[in-house]
């Protein structure tokens, strides 16, 4: 085992030491990715949220006013379409839209042929403030990426897409195996 320079140790190479010397048998190795990994996301997560709730914004509501304005002209989907956008739940989304609909940043439309549909669509104050926050966002993620360069963000692009397969097909065994 290669012994760590000072600057190489962080909190999770000290987990794995306190594991080889408490339980030398067991192999830790997956903690070296998914540990780090998770200590990433939280501290990601915690500048996103910031970042977001400076504009009256949840990360929720966001996400919502971001999958509007990516549906584009005119920026209005079902509740049953931004469920299936993949970032919005569909337990959420009714109360996501009514905090959005009361902050002026969309409203409801009942479709012109079929009175039963209903679309929430964004407001040009809504179309503006995703416009702002979004671009802001973008800023605050290269900033958190500037320590890699565009050939080690698109390699860990790849990476991580390759472990999110993995995690999936884990639990398709895992289903397997209890059925």
């Amino acid at each position: 085992m290669a012994v760590s320079k000072p600057s190489d140790r962080d909190a999770v190479a000290g987990v794995i030491e306190d594991w080889a010397r408490e339980r030398p048998e067991l192999d830790t190795s997956p903690l070296e990715v998914l540990a780090r990994l998770h200590r990433s996301f939280l501290r990601y997560s915690t500048r996103l949220t910031t970042s977001i709730e400076r504009h009256g914004l949840s990360v929720a509501g966001f996400d919502v006013l971001t999958a509007l304005r990516r549906a584009g002209h005119p920026h209005r989907l079902t509740a049953g379409q931004l469920a299936d956008s993949g970032l919005v739940s569909s337990a959420g989304v009714t109360l996501r839209i009514d905090r959005l609909e009361k902050d002026g940043l969309i409203v409801r439309e009942r479709d012109a042929d079929d009175r039963r549909v209903v679309y929430s669509r964004l407001t040009e104050k809504g179309l503006a403030t995703v416009d702002v926050v979004f671009a802001e966002h973008l800023d605050n993620e290269r900033r958190m990426l500037a320590g890699l360069s565009p050939s080690e963000r698109r390699q860990l692009a790849r990476l991580l897409r390759k472990l999110e397969v993995s995690i999936i097909s884990s639990d398709e065994e895992s289903n397997d195996t209890s059925a």
